[in-house]
C-alpha cells in the first residue's frame, strides 16, 4: 500500500466516524424530543405527577436496547416511547401503563426477565409486562398456532387486569404506523391478524379512534389502489360537504345559542375502510354513498339538567328546523351499546336535499367513545358512571377463559364471535334488559341468564309463544325459558349458538361426557380382552384400534361406548388374522407417514421447494396452460386481483383475494406461510367472474347485453334474470383473462341506454 492509499484509507475512517457520530448526536436528540413529548402529554393529563417512575422506565429501557436499531433505521427506543404516547396521550393512562409500555419489549429482546421488573419497578407493572411478553421458543410443535396462544395469553393477563391488552393495542397501532418498512408479505400478515383480531376488539372495547385508523390502515396495505382511489375522491368533495356543513349548521347555532349551551358543533367524515365496505355491500359506487359524514354535537352539562335530557332538547331543536326520518333514530343514552359508547343519533333532510346524521353527546360521552375503557374507568372512579356493559363482557371473557377450548385456533374464533357489538336487547319475563349480540338464539339467551338453565334447555316461549332453541331473537322479545333437569347438551346445540359464552359451555360439557363414555368403552375392551384370555398389551390394543380404523385410542373407546363398533368374540383371532399389510398401511395413513416412508426409498424424492419471500412470487401460466398456482374456490381471483399467496401443506400456493374473509382468517393464523404475489402473462381465457347488472326492464336490452359480451370473444357459463316492477336484475358467469376484461365490459354494458349499474360481485 502506497502513502497515498493509506491517507486516503485514514481520511475515509475519519470521516465516517465523523458521519456516525453525527447520526448518533441526532438520534439521542430525537429521542431526547420524544421523551420531553411524553412528559409534557403526562403533566398535562390528570393524573399523579409519578415524574421519577416514568424517567426511571425510560432511561432503563434505553440502556437496555442500547445499539439496537428497528427496520425503519431508528434506535430501537423509539417505538416504546411511540407506545408510551399513544398510551398516554391518546388512551389518558396513567404512570404503571407508561411504564409497561416503555418497558414492554425488554423480556423479549434482551436478557432481562419478569422478576427484573418487578424489582426495579413493581408487581403490576411486571405482570403487564409479562402479558405482553409474546411466548419465546419453539413451545408449539405446530408454530401456525403461536400466534393464537400469545393471543390467549394476552387474555388471561386482561382478565386480571385490562390495561395489558389496552398496552398491547398501543403496541400494535405503532407497528401498523411503520408498517412501510417491511416486507410485502409481512404486511399482508400483519394487516390480516390486525383487521381479524385488534381492530375488533379495539371495536369492543370502545377505542374508536385507534379502531377507525387500525381498519383503515390496513386497508392502505391490502388494497392501495382503492385506498387512494377513495382518498382522492374524499378530497375532491371535501368543498361540496363543508358547504353542506355550513348550510346544515347556520340555522342549528342560532337556536342553541337560546339553551345558552357550551357545546361544538364539528363534521366527520366516514372512514376511508367504511366508505370501501360500504361501497362493496351495497354494490354502489363512491358518488352513491350517502353518509360520507355525520355531524357531531357535543356539549358541556349545565347545573343540574341531566345529560339525557340535554341530548334530547339537542334533538328537539334540530328536528323544530328540519324533517327527521324516523327509521333512523337511535337512543344509545339511555341503554349503552356493549362497549361503553353513548349517544342519541338521529338522520335529518338537511336544506340542500341530502340525508344528514346528527351525533348528540355530552363531552364525557365523546370521551368515551374516542378513549374507550380507560376512559370508561375514570368515570366510574370519579362515581359519575355505573357498570357498564363493558364490565359485563370483560366477566364473559374471564368465563370463557375458565373452560377454553384445547385448539388454540377454535378458542381464537370464540373469541372473535363475541368482539361484535352490533347488538339487541331483550326482556326476561319480570321484565329484566339483557344484551345479546344481533341474531342470538333462545338458547344463547339461557347461557347469559345462568349456564345451568343453558345446559337443561329444552325449549323456550318468545312473547308467549313456543319456540325451538334455535329461535332467533329479536329486540324487545320477551323471553321465558323452559327447562328439565334430564336434559343436557347435545352435538347439535353447536349450530344453535352464536355466542361465546354458550358455546364454551357446551363444549366443556361434551369433552367430559365424551371422556366419561370412552372411559366406559376402555372398560368393555379390557372385558373383552379378559373373556378371550388374552392381555392386554399396548400392542394388542393399538392393533385391535387400527383393525376397526381408528388413529387415537379414545376415539375407538368412545365408538365402542355409543355401540358403533361391535368388538369380535375371540379377539386374538381377529387380530392374528390381519393382513399385515393392512395393518402397515393403515399406520402409515393414520399417521401421516406413508408419503415420508415413499420418499425416503425412492430415488426420485422430490425435495421441499423453498420460497424466496424477500421478492414477489410470480404466479404465471405456462403456453400448455399450466399454472403454479391454485385457485381458491372461496373468492376466485383472477389476474389483476390484488391477491396474495398462501403455501400449503403440499406446498402449493393457493391464491386468495386481499378481502377474502377465509384469507383474513389465514393471514391472521399462519402468517409464515403467506407469500406476496405478482400476475404475469396468462395465455387462457379460464378465470371465472361474475358480474350484476341493474336496470330498467326495456325490450331487448337482454339481447343487447349478450351482443356485448360476445363482441369481446367471452364465453357466458350462466345467465340469470330477474323483473319486478319493471326493474331488472341480471347475474352473469362468464369466462375472462383478466381484470382488464372485466373492466372492459362493464365500460361496455353501462354505455346502454336501460342500464342502471354494473358491478362484479363475489359469487
Amino acid at each position: 500500500m502506497t502513502d497515498m492509499d493509506e491517507k486516503k484509507n485514514k481520511v475515509d475512517e475519519k470521516k465516517n466516524r465523523e458521519h456516525e457520530e453525527r447520526e448518533e448526536i441526532i438520534s439521542e436528540f430525537r429521542i431526547q424530543q420524544q421523551f420531553e413529548a411524553l412528559m409534557s402529554e403526562y403533566l398535562a393529563s390528570n393524573h399523579r405527577r409519578k415524574v421519577e417512575r416514568v424517567t426511571k422506565a425510560f432511561n432503563f429501557a434505553k440502556n437496555a436496547h442500547n445499539g439496537v436499531k428497528r427496520r425503519d433505521g431508528d434506535p430501537y427506543i423509539m417505538h416504546p416511547l411511540a407506545v408510551a404516547r399513544i398510551v398516554c396521550g391518546e388512551m389518558g393512562l396513567g404512570s404503571t401503563s407508561i411504564c409497561a409500555a416503555l418497558t414492554h419489549d425488554v423480556v423479549e429482546d434482551t436478557d432481562f426477565e419478569v422478576i427484573d421488573i418487578e424489582h426495579m419497578f413493581d408487581h403490576k407493572v411486571a405482570e403487564l409486562v409479562d402479558g405482553l411478553t409474546k411466548i419465546a421458543g419453539d413451545v408449539f410443535a405446530n408454530k401456525d398456532l403461536k400466534q393464537a396462544e400469545n393471543f390467549r395469553k394476552l387474555l388471561l393477563t386482561m382478565s386480571n387486569d385490562i390495561r395489558v391488552v389496552l398496552v398491547k393495542m398501543a403496541d400494535r397501532l405503532h407497528n401498523m404506523r411503520t408498517l412501510a418498512s417491511m416486507r410485502a408479505d409481512k404486511q399482508f400478515k400483519i394487516a390480516g391478524e390486525t383487521m381479524f383480531i385488534y381492530a375488533p376488539l379495539a371495536h369492543r372495547l370502545g377505542l374508536f379512534a385507534i379502531k377507525t385508523e387500525l381498519e383503515d390502515l390496513s386497508f392502505k396495505y391490502e388494497h392501495p389502489d382503492d385506498f387512494k382511489f377513495i382518498n382522492k375522491k374524499l378530497a375532491g368533495s371535501e368543498e361540496s360537504r363543508q358547504r353542506l356543513f355550513e348550510n346544515f349548521a347556520k340555522p342549528v347555532r342560532q337556536r342553541l345559542q337560546d339553551l345558552e349551551l357550551t357545546y361544538d358543533m364539528k363534521a366527520r367524515v366516514k372512514s376511508i375502510y367504511s366508505i370501501w365496505s360500504k361501497m362493496n355491500s351495497k354494490s354502489v359506487p363512491f358518488e352513491d354513498v350517502y353518509d360520507l359524514f355525520a355531524i357531531r354535537i357535543i356539549f358541556e352539562p349545565t347545573g343540574d339538567v341531566d345529560e339525557k335530557n340535554l341530548c334530547w332538547d339537542i334533538y328537539a331543536v334540530i328536528t323544530d328546523i328540519y324533517r327527521t326520518r324516523p327509521d333512523r333514530l337511535r337512543d344509545w343514552v339511555s341503554r349503552p351499546k356493549a362497549n361503553g359508547y353513548q349517544a342519541l343519533h338521529c338522520t335529518v333532510m338537511g336544506p340542500d336535499g341530502e340525508w344528514i346524521e346528527i351525533q348528540i353527546r355530552s363531552k364525557r360521552m365523546d370521551e368515551i367513545d374516542e378513549k374507550g375503557f380507560a376512559a370508561h374507568w375514570k368515570y366510574k372512579e370519579n362515581n359519575i358512571d355505573e357498570d357498564t356493559e363493558l364490565d359485563k363482557w370483560l366477566h364473559t371473557i374471564t368465563e370463557i377463559l375458565e373452560n377454553p377450548n384445547p385448539n388454540s385456533l377454535d378458542f381464537l374464533d370464540t373469541i372473535k364471535m363475541n368482539l361484535f357489538s352490533s347488538e339487541i336487547f331483550v326482556f326476561t319475563p319480570k321484565g329484566e334488559l339483557k344484551t345479546l349480540p344481533k341474531g342470538a338464539t333462545a338458547l344463547d339467551f339461557a347461557y347469559n341468564l345462568h349456564t345451568n338453565l343453558g345446559d337443561t334447555c329444552m325449549g323456550a316461549k318468545v312473547n308467549h309463544h313456543l319456540v325451538p332453541l334455535s329461535h332467533k331473537l329479536e329486540s324487545g322479545d320477551q323471553v321465558q325459558i323452559l327447562s328439565s333437569q334430564s336434559q343436557s347438551p347435545k352435538v347439535e346445540w353447536l349450530n344453535y349458538v352464536t355466542t361465546a359464552k354458550a358455546r364454551t359451555k357446551i363444549e366443556a360439557v361434551l369433552r367430559r361426557e365424551r371422556k366419561e363414555l370412552a372411559r366406559a368403552g376402555a372398560e368393555k375392551v379390557m372385558q373383552a380382552f379378559s373373556k378371550a384370555g388374552v392381555e392386554p398389551t399396548q400392542s394388542f390394543l393399538d392393533r385391535l384400534m387400527i383393525y376397526f380404523g381408528f388413529s387415537r385410542r379414545e376415539d375407538f373407546y368412545y365408538a365402542v361406548e355409543k355401540g358403533n363398533v361391535a368388538l369380535p368374540d375371540n379377539i386374538r383371532k381377529a387380530v392374528r388374522e390381519q393382513d399385515s399389510n393392512t395393518i402397515i398401511k393403515y399406520v402409515k395413513k393414520a399417521f401421516g407417514m406413508g408419503k415420508k416412508k415413499q420418499a425416503v426409498s425412492s430415488d426420485e424424492r422430490p425435495e421441499k421447494q423453498v420460497f424466496d419471500k424477500s421478492h414477489p412470487y410470480e404466479l404465471y401460466e405456462n403456453a400448455l396452460g399450466v399454472r403454479n398456482y391454485v385457485i381458491a374456490s372461496c373468492c376466485k381471483p383472477i389476474p389483476g386481483d390484488e391477491v396474495f399467496g398462501f403455501i400449503n401443506d403440499d406446498d402449493s400456493v393457493i391464491v386468495h383475494k386481499h378481502s377474502c374473509n377465509i384469507g383474513l382468517r389465514l393471514k391472521s393464523n399462519f402468517g409464515d406461510r403467506i407469500l406476496s404475489t405478482v400476475w404475469s402473462s396468462h395465455v387462457s381465457k379460464s378465470f371465472e367472474a361474475t358480474l350484476q347488472v341493474v336496470g330498467i326492464d326495456a325490450v331487448g336490452v337482454l339481447t343487447d347485453i349478450a351482443k356485448s359480451i360476445s363482441s369481446y370473444n367471452m364465453n357466458i357459463i350462466r345467465l340469470l334474470v330477474e323483473t319486478k316492477d319493471g326493474v331488472f336484475e341480471c347475474k352473469i358467469n362468464l369466462l375472462v383473462h383478466d381484470v382488464a376484461d372485466i373492466q372492459k365490459l362493464c365500460i361496455a354494458l353501462s354505455k346502454i341506454k336501460s342500464i342502471q349499474s354494473v358491478t362484479r360481485v363475489a359469487e
